[in-house]
């Protein structure tokens, strides 16, 4: 069975990722995200793994949190070994999307739906390391190269 990390920021990007619920169940899967008030009371069928929270807006103390965040996900990929990494972005993401490249894993990328016509910055920093980016408006095809339209998260 293949194992699978889900991984993303808190907020939207994590409420679009979940509604890959569904999928959840068909392979060995893990769900990484950071940890707040609202994440800590997700009750899902398998198991959330917490990045600290941080913000660009304190840029002081986030560089320290990201730090952390980096070595967290190295820590989460060695002990798991996914076979895939599935995203929906946003900061959070970007270290695990490095390591799986680095390790030759194979990567999903899925624009946010709040992207109608530009990149987002996580997906300027990982658009070359990953296999396939999904996007969720047709604009969106002239704005990725390897980018493909099958709707909509519903």
């Amino acid at each position: 069975m293949k194992r699978v990390i889900f991984i993303s920021s808190i907020g939207g990007h994590l409420e679009e990722l979940l509604k890959l619920q569904d999928i959840f169940a068909k392979y060995n899967s893990l769900l990484v995200t950071e940890k707040n008030e609202t994440t800590k009371s997700l009750d899902l069928p398998i198991p959330i793994k917490y990045l600290k929270f941080g913000t660009r807006k304190h840029l002081f103390s986030y560089l320290f949190i990201f730090s952390w965040n980096i070595l967290k996900s190295f820590w989460i990929f060695a002990i798991f070994h996914p076979d895939v990494v599935i995203t929906t972005g946003a900061h959070t993401s970007v270290p695990m999307i490095f390591l799986a490249h680095f390790f030759k894993k194979k990567i999903l990328f899925i624009e946010s739906i709040a992207r109608v016509n530009s990149t987002s910055m996580a997906g300027r920093l990982i658009e070359k390391k990953v296999d396939k980016i999904f996007v969720q408006w047709e604009e969106m095809l002239e704005v990725y190269q390897n980018a493909e339209y099958h709707g909509r998260l519903l």
